[in-house]
């Protein structure tokens, strides 16, 4: 389908055809959206929503830090949230609200300040509040669920829905957030805590993550999930404990590279753009080391990040690869 401005509902914020995402994505890699959609609020979201041909896909975006845009581009209308949906409130009862733009890392700080404790986990997580919604991000033993009161968003219709974390349906690293819906906002609550010792904790936390993963290096995080069991909110089932990253390193994959895209040498589950890797030396890249793992292990990994978009067709080169 064919996307042209002038015949989409009007959008107070500013609509884009053919955007080129890799300057957007985190990976610097992807090709351009159709129509890339900056709503400049809610309401203007839920306007448009409301008026668009149902038949037009959306797809929501942050800062890409866990999406590999291919390298064909996304199709239909990509949404991107900007300042008008940033905003950070500190709510009676030690509660924060939080847009879906706000980064993690800024509401973390934010609660810190207020003496909110419990929040600190988000400060190592680079994203915004709503990927880590979708994603039920987490590190260090504590997740988006464990902390999530309610969250705000918008159907594909532009109707507002608010739920709670019973009704998302949180699992590992995954939620089951109605299809089409996007996140506006989220509520979260902590607990009484000393903004010192808040803060003594997000820079031990910090310091830990650039002891052990590649954090200057343009990469999402774990590319693959670990192989365990988890429970609804998360937490890890006492069924087995079987680390991702290790099943890669007996799999001989730390380091392994294909074109511009590596296995991290630093964090065997880390996957870096080198430097001019294509989307599709991420991915190929990413499924050579699920196959090899299986090969050795027996265990299929899935993946962690989202692979969304068209791949573009094959060049001779790719091809002859």
């Amino acid at each position: 389908m064919t996307l042209i401005a002038d015949t989409l509902p009007p959008l107070r914020g500013t609509l884009t055809p053919d955007r080129d995402m890799a300057g957007l994505s985190w990976l610097r890699t992807g090709g351009p959206a159709d129509m890339l959609a900056q709503p400049a609020d809610r309401d203007d979201l839920a306007a448009f929503l409301a008026a668009l041909d149902p038949g037009v896909p959306v797809m929501p975006v942050g800062v890409c830090s866990n999406l590999i845009i291919r390298d064909g581009g996304l199709p239909g209308v990509t949404l991107r949230l900007g300042r008008g949906f940033n905003g950070i409130e500190i709510l009676p009862g030690h509660r924060v609200r939080a847009g879906a733009a706000a980064l993690d890392a800024h509401v973390a700080r934010k609660a810190g300040e207020a003496g909110i404790a419990g929040l600190e986990f988000l400060r190592t997580i680079p994203g915004a509040i709503g990927g880590a919604v979708k994603m039920n991000a987490g590190c260090y033993g504590t997740y988006t669920a464990d902390v999530l009161e309610e969250v705000t968003l918008l159907t594909r219709a532009g109707e507002t829905r608010r739920l709670t974390p019973a009704e998302i349906g949180f699992a590992y690293r995954s939620s089951a957030l109605p299809e089409g819906s996007v996140v506006v906002e989220a509520v979260f609550a902590g607990r009484p805590g000393d903004p010192a010792e808040i803060a003594a904790r997000m820079e031990e936390a910090l310091a830990r993550r650039a002891a052990s993963q590649p954090v200057k290096e343009r990469t999402c995080g774990s590319t693959f999930r670990n192989p365990a069991g988890f429970s609804s909110t998360g937490r890890a089932d006492d069924v087995h404990d079987l680390k991702a990253w290790k099943l890669i390193e007996d799999a001989g994959c730390r380091g392994l590279s294909l074109g511009g895209a590596q296995m991290s040498p630093m964090h065997a589950n880390f996957m870096v753009n080198t430097g001019g890797a294509t989307a599709a030396d991420l991915e190929d890249l990413g499924e050579e080391v699920r196959k090899r793992v299986l090969n050795t292990s027996g265990i299929a990994l899935d993946w962690e990040i989202m692979r969304v978009g068209r791949r573009a067709p094959l060049s001779p080169a790719s091809a002859a690869r």
